[in-house]
């Protein structure tokens, strides 16, 4: 094993390379819990959502140890599961089964554009503005989802938005939030995790030790078989409607640009780069990538991407492919453990969803906000995600907005053949809604 990942040559050992793969599966498990707490939203059985998310984080883990040999862990993406459920299902009213469908689909044509290099033509489209804003968008977007899980925020007829009640349940949740945000900033191995258990062990208290309030923590034990209920029950037909194709092209551009962003951030934070610069096997990751979202759309998940929480791994000294294959492995135990996840309420998954909003924000501060031509669709873009609770929307405004405002400016060279491409797709979008 040593010699096929190259130890020696990207200066790491085997008892570096599982310490850091031990890191980065405490730093991304939370998806675990958060995955199946969101999809099941959509009337999904949470057992089979757990069971799909550890599938697709163990196959595709290993996928990218060992074919791209890169130190990054593949799961579900948070902002994609998002979409998932509160645009696609329960917003635009797309069946899971279908969701599930066009999952599988934009994991076909991520595929093509990886195999056949077309992503590079797509990534020279994109101003890298709105990269920038959507990330930032999707951050908010799920910070939002987080504070209404949890009751802080509420609606309110006169003021659209308001906090909500200091319910013992809030207040469990104003707890967990800041204990976990504490357990971040003193970079405690697996904070997200632990700040998901604590959590969930306050809320446990909560209808036993609050008198006239039913409790939020059940207990049903702690093993069980996998449940495999939702493998192939996807609808291939159904998710090729005309009406559903937005929701393919949503997925194929949140996916392919964030696993984008991701592989080059992680790349160049730790010099994991080939002789031209370029981030190292970055056709393989993103072929895996594609595969891991193509899987999850047959087992049962939201699609999955590249993790920037392996970074985690990546300070503690990952280099190679066998990182990812060491937090892989550590994953399968969790298809056996679904009844003791199932206990952990929406207040203790909250402050994750929260804090993974804040840092998805970092994007932004690389747009240049006295550049007005940029900023504008990119504060569009970034601020009608959440305002409009649908990713899609803030995707497709930013594009036009950019594409209007530019045009305006006389700045055509900024308009590629391929960006007006993007742009008739969102218009198309909003023509089929």
């Amino acid at each position: 094993m040593a010699f096929s990942f190259q130890l020696r040559r990207h200066h790491t050992n085997r008892q570096t390379e599982i310490i850091a793969g031990i890191s980065t599966f405490l730093a991304t498990s939370y998806i675990i819990i958060v995955n199946p707490a969101i999809l099941s939203q959509t009337g999904m059985p949470f057992a089979a959502v757990s069971t799909a998310t550890v599938l697709v984080c163990c196959f595709s883990s290993l996928l990218m140890g060992i074919y791209a040999r890169n130190p990054i862990v593949v799961a579900p993406g948070m902002g994609l599961n998002a979409f998932f459920t509160y645009s696609a299902v329960l917003g635009m009213g797309v069946p899971w089964q279908t969701a599930l469908g066009a999952v599988f689909w934009s994991g076909i044509f991520f595929l093509i554009l990886s195999v056949f290099n077309v992503r590079t033509y797509i990534v020279q489209a994109i101003p890298r503005p709105l990269r920038y804003a959507i990330a930032a968008g999707i951050g908010l977007f799920i910070t939002l989802i987080g504070l209404a899980n949890a009751g802080f925020v509420i609606a309110n007829k006169a003021t659209i938005i308001s906090r909500g009640v200091l319910a013992p349940s809030v207040l469990v949740f104003i707890l967990g939030l800041l204990l976990t945000a504490v357990l971040i900033v003193r970079n405690a191995k697996g904070a997200i995790l632990l700040g998901i258990v604590c959590t969930t062990l306050l809320a446990a208290t909560i209808g036993r030790w609050w008198g006239g309030v039913d409790p939020v923590v059940n207990f049903s034990g702690i093993f069980a078989p996998p449940d495999f209920s939702l493998v192939g029950k996807l609808d291939w037909k159904g998710s090729l409607q005309f009406a559903v194709l937005p929701v393919i092209f949503a997925f194929v551009f949140t996916d392919l640009f964030d696993s984008l962003s991701t592989l080059v951030g992680l790349s160049e934070a730790a010099g994991l780069v080939d002789e031209n610069g370029e981030p190292r096997n970055i056709k393989r990751a993103l072929i895996t990538d594609a595969v891991s979202t193509t899987i999850a759309g047959l087992v049962g998940s939201s699609p999955g991407t590249a993790y920037i929480e392996s970074a985690v791994g990546i300070r503690e000294g990952g280099r190679t492919g066998l990182t990812a294959v060491v937090a892989a492995c550590l994953f399968l135990p969790f298809l056996f453990l679904a009844p003791l996840l199932s206990m952990v309420p929406a207040i203790a998954t909250a402050p994750a969803l929260v804090l993974v909003g804040a840092f998805m924000l970092q994007p932004v501060t690389r747009i240049n906000w006295l550049q007005l031509d940029d900023a504008i669709p990119a504060f569009l873009a970034m601020v009608l995600i959440p305002f409009t609770y649908s990713i899609s929307q803030g995707i497709i405004w930013g594009f036009l907005s950019w594409t209007v405002i530019k045009a305006a400016c006389g700045k055509w060279k900024e308009l590629s053949p391929a960006l007006l491409a993007i742009d008739v797709f969102c218009i198309l979008a909003l023509v089929l809604e």
